[in-house]
């Protein structure tokens, strides 16, 4: 009977990022638990069922009120607590990449050959989100704090968009604050930054014909896909040098010896300003028309999809790195270390980390826009909404997100213990903004100076739907 009086001493001698984080450390092992089923599920952008169902799920069984298959995508989600201001919502994200596969091991096994695998992490990235959530829920309702707390169910990160669908649905339009985190090799807070992307399958039409008894009379949709990627292999010299140009043939014919009268160059296009973007989308899409003409075929373009870069907020970003370096890294246990021993084997020469990424949190510095980076549709969130991030040491230093090795590290316990330190960063820092009126001012403040004189836009066509049978 004296338990409790003992127990409510000791949390009301407790700040309350200390409150916070016991309540993170008691969720743990449900939020853990998911982060493991949603690895195994591995399930492709927009057919996140299994996952976005659990973390429906757990997320109503604390509390919140869900409002499922929002803005035309039947895996995405929001949950809501509380209500008034401010409005602080936290993003999940939890879809798998194809042909990533494998075993929580250090060497390649894949669990299914060819089948998906979460080589990004985000079965950590939707599960250690959705302890933060929980967590300060719970903070929330103890503590009889006022304002909304929000977590969004985002399907489809992968090359999908989902955000971009979600924010053109208005689901952001209310939002005073966003949060958000993603797996790394090490812990940092993410100010800005990432490449803005459009990513389109060039298609040629051509004329079928035999290819040895009457080559004359085809046309061939092959040969245009050949020149275009020909052309842009000679455009790489002539754009700025952190611009990223990648692409696939997607189908190259159906047999050699049919001319063939269909082909599809797949190809994505990345730069630090969509500004600069644009200008060389033109230019890519020119190459394109150019092959056509040459073949004398004709060419279809079809927009897939469409990220911004990243808006950094400078004083989200100080109160980020606060309360990071507050939460701290994690020691790996002995068997943590063969593992990631062994694993850092099968990197190329020179590519393994600094053990000590883990257990340290790096300095706070601008996103340099020559240094190496991906693309998110987080960037499209962050030009509507004030918008900071964190990244957390999920994966063995020196590994890079969309490998088997990340897949590994994201099904096993150094997987979980980067979520545990992200989810910590995530819920004190939603505290704070709860708590500290000004903060949330000063952010609104800062998104207004960084855009000055910009406008939000995005490359995927006005009315499109979401890609549901969207495939890499």
């Amino acid at each position: 009977m004296l338990l409790l009086p003992v127990l409510g001493i000791v949390a009301a001698a407790q700040s309350p990022h200390q409150q916070i984080e016991s309540l993170v450390d008691r969720h743990t092992a449900q939020y853990t638990q998911a982060s493991k089923a949603i690895w195994e599920y591995a399930e492709l952008g927009y057919h996140e069922d299994k996952s976005s169902a659990l973390l429906q799920r757990d997320l109503k069984e604390a509390g919140f009120r869900i409002e499922a298959g929002v803005a035309d995508e039947p895996t995405a989600f929001v949950a809501t607590y509380g209500q008034g201001s401010p409005i602080i919502a936290i993003l999940g994200e939890f879809d798998a990449l194809p042909g990533l596969s494998q075993a929580a091991l250090p060497d390649r096994n894949p669990v299914t050959a060819a089948a998906p695998g979460h080589g990004c992490g985000h079965n950590l990235l939707g599960s250690g989100a959705a302890l933060a959530a929980a967590a300060l829920k719970e903070y929330m309702e103890t503590n009889r704090v006022a304002g909304t707390l929000r977590y969004y169910g985002t399907p489809a990160e992968e090359g999908g968009d989902g955000k971009v669908y979600m924010v053109r649905a208005g689901l952001f339009r209310d939002v005073d604050v966003v949060l958000h985190w993603h797996p790394a090799d090490r812990n940092a807070v993410s100010n800005g930054g990432a490449l803005a992307i459009t990513s389109a399958k060039f298609l040629f039409h051509g004329v079928a014909a035999h290819a040895a008894f009457a080559p004359e009379r085809g046309r061939s949709a092959l040969d245009a896909v050949m020149l275009m990627g020909t052309g842009v292999e000679f455009m790489r010299e002539h754009v700025p040098s952190n611009t990223r140009i990648h692409y696939i043939v997607s189908n190259g014919g159906a047999a050699p010896n049919i001319v063939p009268d269909t082909a599809e160059l797949f190809l994505y296009a990345r730069s630090p300003s969509l500004d600069t973007l644009d200008g060389i989308w033109g230019r890519i899409v020119k190459i394109g028309q150019g092959a056509a003409m040459m073949t004398e075929t004709t060419l279809d373009v079809k927009i897939l999809g469409s990220d911004n870069n990243i808006v950094a907020n400078e004083p989200l970003a100080r109160v980020a790195q606060k309360n990071l370096v507050e939460v701290g890294g994690f020691r790996y246990s002995a068997e943590e270390k063969h593992f990631a021993e062994e694993l850092q084997k099968s990197l190329p020469p020179g590519g393994a980390g600094d053990p000590g990424w883990t257990s340290s949190v790096q300095p706070l510095r601008p996103f340099n826009p020559n240094e190496p980076a991906a693309s998110t549709d987080v960037g499209d969130v962050s030009w509507n909404v004030p918008t900071i991030g964190f990244v957390a040491a999920t994966f063995v230093p020196g590994v890079v997100a969309h490998t088997w090795q990340a897949a590994a590290c994201a099904g096993m316990s150094i997987g979980q213990k980067g979520m545990l330190v992200a989810a910590k960063a995530l819920a004190v820092t939603g505290a704070d903004l709860f708590s500290n009126p000004q903060l949330v001012q000063d952010a609104k403040k800062d998104f207004a100076r960084q855009m000055a004189g910009k406008t939000y836009k995005s490359e995927i066509p006005a009315g499109q739907k979401p890609p549901l049978d969207y495939r890499f």
